[in-house]
């Protein structure tokens, strides 16, 4: 039956990320304890106010199909935010809501990409971004960085990188999977780069601001000479713990934002209705929640770097941002239990899994197959007696 489906299926494949929650569910349907640090997903619930306003939202009938680019309300909320926060001037005709901040990411490179287009993405990256250019038919240039370089790359890096085929440079910041934040100074001489090459579109995923360990967060589309050419991508999953109401945000010059809608008009059309109305009290309400949050990620983040410290053989960077770490795990290769030799960072993985009982996602499945991604996104009890499982586990292998 296979010949029968689409050739589009075999151009990329399912993300490992939510493969690996689906392995922690199956194991923790058996009764097993499965400690969960493998998704990106605050443990915290969605701040009272904002489900008050979806409360209400309700009563007062909010029910109906949207504009597909959504709510003049909430892309005012958007254009207030990005003022507020970034010093960002944007008019509601520059944002499109979305189904999240993935669907955002897809309709841009969709409405950007041809066939054979290259795309430049940094390594390591967010599981989805080479999945999406392949969707659209492009090549994916990746630019390897080390735990050395604090997984950022340099100027040069992407000067080197760029040819007559580059159509799009594609990050996070703060980024999933190693933390990496890019300061003002590092975003300048990026942006000097691409000031020579008038013909690259940034697409700046930006879905971590808030959760930012070093300073204020900085963004492309605040140097004026790149704005028309930076897309941002935003949203309220992760800073206000909002995973489950699927609201993300672009922001981007008029052609593009009218794109954006068009191929969202065909695909799913608005997102909720109750959904956006929470959002334009998150965006433009009271901001100490989403602070708070940070504030305790900021305590989580110092007690593993602790708890990491104390496994032999890991190698690993402290993050600047979002709430991973991804230490290089390769120390362990080639080490065996007497039952299980691991060879790889997939195989590092599921030894975790199921002599730990703690998931965790592969970093090859990022772009950089030494590594492992581990989020502390988990209460600290849970954190703390994942780690420990770790620790013992790994100590068996020799």
């Amino acid at each position: 039956m296979n010949n029968t489906l689409s050739s589009l299926l075999d151009r990329f494949n399912e993300p490992e990320t939510l493969k690996m929650a689906k392995l922690g569910r199956e194991l923790r349907a058996k009764g097993i304890d499965i400690i969960d640090l493998s998704l990106g997903e605050p443990d915290f619930d969605t701040p009272q106010h904002i489900k008050d306003a979806a409360k209400k939202a309700i009563d007062d009938n909010w029910s109906h199909y949207t504009p597909v680019a959504g709510y003049l309300d909430l892309r005012e909320a958007v254009c207030h935010k990005l003022k507020r926060d970034n010093n960002l001037e944007y008019k509601p005709e520059n944002i499109i809501v979305s189904t999240g901040a993935k669907q955002c990411l897809a309709n841009a490179i969709l409405a950007i990409v041809d066939k054979d287009d290259e795309v430049i993405i940094p390594k390591p990256y967010w599981v989805t971004y080479s999945e999406l250019v392949k969707i659209a038919g492009g090549k994916v240039v990746e630019i390897a960085t080390t735990v050395d370089t604090g997984f950022k790359i340099t100027a040069q890096q992407l000067e080197d990188a760029i040819t007559p085929k580059t159509k799009m440079f594609l990050f996070s910041s703060p980024c999933n999977p190693s933390g990496a934040v890019y300061s003002k100074k590092e975003l300048e001489a990026l942006a000097t780069v691409f000031a020579k090459h008038p013909q690259v579109y940034i697409l700046s995923d930006e879905i971590y601001e808030y959760i930012n360990y070093v300073g204020s967060h900085e963004s492309l589309a605040s140097f004026e000479e790149l704005k028309e050419r930076v897309i941002i991508v935003n949203g309220l999953s992760k800073g206000f713990a909002m995973t489950g109401w699927r609201l993300g945000y672009v922001a981007a010059n008029v052609e593009i934002a009218k794109a954006c809608e068009k191929l969202q008009g065909q695909f799913t059309s608005a997102t909720c209705s109750i959904a956006q109305k929470a959002a334009v009290a998150a965006l433009t309400q009271d901001n100490r929640p989403s602070m708070e949050m940070k504030e305790e990620f900021t305590k989580r983040k110092k007690r593993v770097m602790e708890l990491v410290a104390e496994i032999p053989g890991l190698i690993c960077t402290e993050p600047e941002g979002a709430f991973y770490v991804f230490p290089d795990v390769s120390y362990y290769f080639g080490k065996t239990d007497g039952e299980d030799t691991i060879t790889n960072s997939a195989e590092f993985t599921m030894y975790l899994l199921h002599k730990a009982n703690v998931s965790s996602v592969m970093g090859a499945a990022f772009g950089n197959p030494n590594c492992v991604r581990f989020s502390f996104a988990n209460n600290m009890q849970n954190i703390e007696k994942g780690w420990d499982r770790i620790k013992i586990a790994l100590s068996k292998l020799k």
